[in-house]
């Protein structure tokens, strides 16, 4: 098997998007203490001291830097980009002086709807364990823009210990990379992008695992959702991902922790946007496991959510959904024997 994408070999698209990030996280550092774009500590904050945000910045300019390398230029390509620095512009905004929900929320749309009817980025229908389910072009639209709001949304809720978005993202991106190169689909965008990301990621995680020097942000963790959920559409427009739950699968994680928090913050009577320290990582860390450890053992059952995926592709159909239901008791057992979706101390 030849380790080519675009005439350039896998490893070395990794290792200079990799070493670019990992270079531009401490100017991007300097540069949040500049402007005060801290991340201080508050009654929900894990860390302790005042953290520069930020991050974001490195691992959008090592990905600008791969696509210029490693990318080709079109109209996908473009609508993508647009989309991105949108997304990026409105994280560090944030970064620097809080937005307001609503307004972030808008932004998102707008840079889905760029990715999805100008780039044709979207998906036509479901499929899975011979099930289809075809859509017309308008809800196909609707559904798309969806997708990549939500996915966008769950990476940022999940980035609340040093190192778990970017680790979550790294797997999900190695995972797709994986499955493009089991199905020897390596000439797709989608491949382009994951060993871009995957580089662009792991720089920016050698400064951001425990204990952390810089946080993404906003301009990271939005980013990063919106890489993730364009990769899979164009994942899904190429036949690399054959059904849309793959993602879903590989994603689990935090795709289960917010709809946790927005079931929890339902039955309590509160604004579904509102924050608490209820999400999947602080119940690790309630059980006195260290910021390590907790984010390790996400990693851990992260990596089995993916190779359920791996699974599914390559034909391991029985096995795959063996391992998925075995993961379906365990996070029931989450369910109820912690405070995640409601405390227990309330009830009583």
């Amino acid at each position: 098997m030849k380790w080519v994408v675009n005439n350039h070999n896998i490893f070395e698209i990794i290792l200079v998007t990799f070493i670019v990030s990992l270079v531009l996280v401490p100017i991007a550092k300097k540069l949040a203490n500049y402007v005060g774009a801290m991340d201080i500590p508050n009654e929900r904050k894990v860390h302790n001291k005042p953290m520069p945000r930020l991050g974001g910045l490195a691992i959008f300019g090592a990905f600008l830097l791969g696509y210029i390398l490693y990318g080709d230029l079109t109209t996908q390509m473009i609508s993508i980009l647009i989309g991105s620095f949108i997304i990026l512009l409105i994280g560090i905004f944030d970064d620097i002086k809080p937005i307001g929900a609503k307004y972030k929320f808008l932004v998102q749309i707008v840079a889905a709807v760029i990715v999805v009817i100008y780039g044709k980025v979207y998906f036509t229908e479901i499929t899975f364990l011979g099930w289809r389910i075809s859509f017309n072009i308008y809800l196909s639209y609707i559904l798309s823009i969806f997708f990549i709001v939500a996915i966008s949304n769950a990476i940022n809720l999940i980035d609340g210990l040093d190192g778990l978005a970017a680790g979550i993202s790294e797997i999900y991106f190695i995972t797709i990379s994986v499955i493009a190169i089991l199905l020897n689909k390596l000439a797709g965008l989608d491949i382009v992008l994951s060993l871009i990301m995957l580089g662009a990621t792991l720089g920016f995680l050698v400064h951001n695992f425990p204990p952390a020097k810089i946080f993404m942000g906003d301009s990271g963790s939005l980013f990063l959702g919106f890489m993730i959920s364009v990769i899979a559409l164009v994942s899904y427009k190429v036949a690399t991902l054959t059904s849309l739950i793959i993602p879903m699968v590989i994603l689990a994680i935090p795709i289960f922790d917010t709809l946790l928090a927005i079931l929890r913050r339902l039955l309590k009577g509160e604004n579904i946007g509102a924050p608490d320290k209820e999400h999947f990582h602080h119940q690790l860390l309630k059980m006195k496991l260290s910021t390590k450890k907790s984010i390790l053992i996400i990693y851990f059952v992260s990596i089995v959510f993916s190779s359920v995926a791996i699974l599914y592709v390559i034909g391991q159909t029985k096995e795959a959904v063996i391992v998925y239901v075995l993961l379906m008791i365990l996070l029931l057992f989450v369910i109820l024997k912690t405070d995640i979706l409601y405390n227990h101390k309330d009830k009583k």
